[in-house]
């Protein structure tokens, strides 16, 4: 009998530790997937970045919720008199309540930004230091964003486990490109509206993020590569000096003169990874594609 209950002891145990390592793999899945959504919101409204992500990740059960998958919604925002775009029917606080629907993840997160902004009870926090995630995920629970007495806290949790804080430090490294673009002899070019810098014999990551006035992490993130500030780059490689757009300027979509990969469309036609393969449904960035294939960059 006792070997039996160790048995059983043993599966439930096992169990338990795989939900728990599925869902702080669709924790990561999101932060990957979304945080320069969060970085670029919070350039525009100053919301931490943090707070975004960790309430996306909450409210929408890591983009794995009926709300989330069918509408788009990541925020759990109510539809409320005012609003006039796409509606949808859920049981939440009330039976078959309105909730807020959007054609694309990107747009829900806009309106997230826009709902935090222009709601007046929501003014006080952007009295706040943008560093201190605590006082804004109180501040949020204070402003009754959610009816769960736990919010803050679980908020909070979500910003530690995941780190998410360091994406906070975004917006307190300035992006003075153009002063340090002005003063360079280099020829800095475009792509897709944006400043490239073609390489150079002897040049590295870390070489050119100081000569720009860049950090490590922000250079390596703009372009797609491993952290290694010793990395010699190739002659005529294209290094983008901000970050890339969500989608093309210019194309609407290419036909491959050659055999290529989504890594290096995004790179030579400066649309974001994480966009341009959702966009065109490629299971990874080294996924192999033919030569007159149709590439999708908006």
């Amino acid at each position: 009998m006792k070997k039996k209950f160790n048995t059983i002891f043993i599966m439930l145990m096992f169990i338990a530790f795989q939900s728990l390592a599925a869902g702080l793999n669709n924790r990561m899945e999101y932060v990957e997937n979304y945080n320069s959504y969060a970085i670029e919101n919070m350039r525009i409204y100053k919301i931490p970045a943090s707070i975004t992500l960790a309430q996306g990740i909450l409210e929408s059960g890591s983009g794995k919720s009926e709300l989330a998958r069918k509408s788009n919604n990541h925020f759990g925002i109510k539809c409320g008199s005012y609003w006039t775009g796409g509606k949808t029917y859920h049981d939440d606080d009330s039976k078959n309540e309105c909730f807020r629907s959007y054609k694309s993840v990107l747009e829900s997160y806009y309106d997230h930004s826009e709902f935090l902004t222009k709601n007046k009870r929501y003014s006080e926090l952007f009295l706040l230091n943008m560093d201190d995630y605590k006082a804004w995920a109180e501040g949020l629970s204070k402003a009754g964003y959610a009816t769960n007495p736990n919010y803050a806290s679980r908020i909070i949790s979500i910003i530690e486990d995941l780190k998410l804080y360091t994406f906070d430090e975004e917006i307190n490294t300035p992006k003075p490109i153009g002063e340090y673009i002005s003063s360079q002899s280099r020829n800095v070019q475009t792509v897709n509206d944006l400043n490239i810098i073609k390489v150079k014999e002897g040049d590295t990551y870390y070489k050119l993020a100081k000569r720009f006035g860049l950090t490590l992490r922000q250079i390596h993130k703009y372009n797609n590569t491993k952290r290694c500030n010793q990395e010699i780059l190739k002659t005529d490689d294209i290094v983008y000096l901000e970050p890339k757009r969500f989608r093309s300027k210019h194309n609407k979509f290419i036909i491959l003169s050659e055999n290529s990969s989504p890594i290096e469309i995004s790179q030579l036609y400066g649309v974001r990874l994480n966009a341009l393969m959702r966009k065109n449904h490629f299971p990874s960035p080294d996924e192999q594609l033919r030569k007159g294939e149709k590439v999708f960059l908006r």
